[in-house]
């Protein structure tokens, strides 16, 4: 069942303040995930995988990479899910 892209921007965001300290509301869809957030590849990889838990997804490794932006991964969650 589709995910509507609010609930997963939500979600996501709790995952990423969780991980990284940040506060929620400088996670915003157009944030780059290492330019903005200065998320690194071992942290990315904890919220992918709790990413996939939360909302009952598969992103694989190699998609990962093109996961630039949280609108990047929130358009690939809404739409695997």
């Amino acid at each position: 069942m589709p995910q509507d892209q609010d609930t997963v921007l939500e979600g996501l965001t709790e995952i990423i303040a969780e991980e990284t300290g940040l506060d929620a509301a400088a996670i915003t869809p157009d944030k780059s995930f290492t330019d903005d957030l200065l998320i690194d590849s071992l942290t990315m990889m904890t919220i992918v995988t709790l990413a996939e838990d939360k909302f009952g997804v598969e992103i694989p490794d190699d998609e990962v990479k093109n996961l630039a932006t949280v609108q990047d991964a929130v358009d690939f969650i809404a739409a695997a899910a």
